[in-house]
């Protein structure tokens, strides 16, 4: 019984070890098997962990559609910064050698003044922070040890992260108060440059506002020119001679029609008319666009958040309302106070040499610690 008991055994070992290097030989290859198990190892993520929601699982399914974003972010950002120079100094052309002489032309000198003056100011602080705001580093956390305090660790750069600090995927590091990354200046927009770039936004709105209220009527003069322009060249090239006129000899013999004079425009007039309304149509579309995107942040700036805070914030008063609590922004310093440390006026005249003309100061603080929970009075007293 012993013996039989025995043989059977190391008969059934025989079998499985044939059907186990019979299965070895049917592998998939290695690389599909380790897609496989990530695949499933992401479906199991999405119902086995507790605190999965809406948003985990958008995020996961959209992971590839923002990996891609980033991706054409990071490589196109000169792209867009050569856009914005082009369109701008395009702009510029046509207003020295279209606009500047019809105003020289035909404005009283009180309105020259005006028109001269007002237009290099703004041109001057659109360059002046744009400028800053591509070049100007947004700030970025310490990655040695230090003594400040942190709230977490990011989870990509393995670094402590200070209070308002974020991690850009298109930069690929963390960022001081980070807002957004903003591909027209290829750079995130944090701690150090978001003056420069809330002042960029704020005078080129006013710049394509001016631009588009004082070149109104040039514009409608321009569009009804090149209509009329149009209507001449579709009539016919001259006038037909009958009767009497090819009895009396009017016109050469085998000639039956009249030739018209040249028209009293030239191709300089078309492209003067068609400049201006280029002008008129590009910062009319780009000073509504461009100005719903100034007020948004304006009022951001208001309460003392950025725009990845706006979301924190929206959804922590949601948590925080189920609980029958009331969440406060512990950045939020009061109206005038968020916009004394933003622009970092520290005295009256600040609002003339900081805001007004071109200014490179710091702003207030490092970007590592903050004052935290709502406070009466000034931070900054004026």
């Amino acid at each position: 019984m012993r013996w039989c008991s025995s043989s059977a055994f190391h008969l059934l070992r025989c079998v499985r070890l044939r059907l186990c290097s019979r299965r070895g030989q049917n592998r998939l290859p290695l690389w599909i098997r380790e897609i496989w198990a990530y695949m499933r190892l992401l479906a199991k993520s999405l119902y086995f962990n507790s605190l999965t929601d809406s948003d985990v699982v958008f995020d996961s399914v959209f992971e590839p559609v923002f990996l891609t974003v980033d991706y054409v972010t990071r490589w196109f950002g000169l792209v867009f910064v050569y856009l914005v120079v082009i369109l701008t100094s395009s702009i510029v052309g046509i207003a020295y050698v279209v606009l500047l002489p019809l105003i020289l032309n035909t404005y009283s000198p009180p309105w020259i003044a005006w028109h001269v003056c007002y237009g290099h100011w703004n041109l001057i602080m659109i360059a002046f922070h744009y400028y800053k705001a591509a070049n100007t580093s947004p700030g970025y956390p310490p990655t040695e040890k230090h003594d400040g305090p942190v709230v977490s660790v990011c989870k990509k750069c393995i670094i402590p992260k200070p209070a308002r600090t974020h991690h850009c995927g298109i930069c690929n590091r963390c960022i001081l108060k980070m807002d957004h990354h903003c591909p027209w200046l290829n750079n995130c927009v944090g701690h150090f440059n978001h003056r420069y770039f809330f002042s960029f936004c704020l005078f080129m709105t006013l710049g394509c506002v001016y631009c588009s209220i004082s070149g109104r009527n040039l514009f409608l003069d321009a569009y009804n020119a090149l209509e009329h322009f149009k209507h001449l060249e579709l009539e016919k090239p001259g006038i037909p001679v009958t009767g009497m006129g090819l009895l009396i000899g009017l016109l050469p013999s085998g000639q039956t029609h009249y030739q018209t004079p040249a028209p009293p425009y030239t191709f300089k007039d078309k492209m003067i008319h068609k400049s201006i309304i280029y002008m008129w149509v590009l910062t009319s579309t780009v000073g509504v666009a461009l100005g719903a995107l100034t007020f948004w942040h304006a009022v951001l700036i208001s309460r003392g958040e950025t725009s990845i805070e706006r979301h924190i914030n929206s959804k922590e008063t949601k948590r925080m309302a189920k609980w029958g609590k009331v969440y406060r922004n512990p950045f939020n310093y009061s109206r005038l106070n968020n916009w004394k440390i933003f622009l970092g006026v520290e005295k009256r005249s600040h609002w003339v040499t900081r805001v007004l003309l071109p200014s490179a100061h710091p702003p207030h603080g490092d970007g590592l610690t903050w004052a935290v929970f709502p406070v009466k009075k000034d931070l900054i007293p004026v």
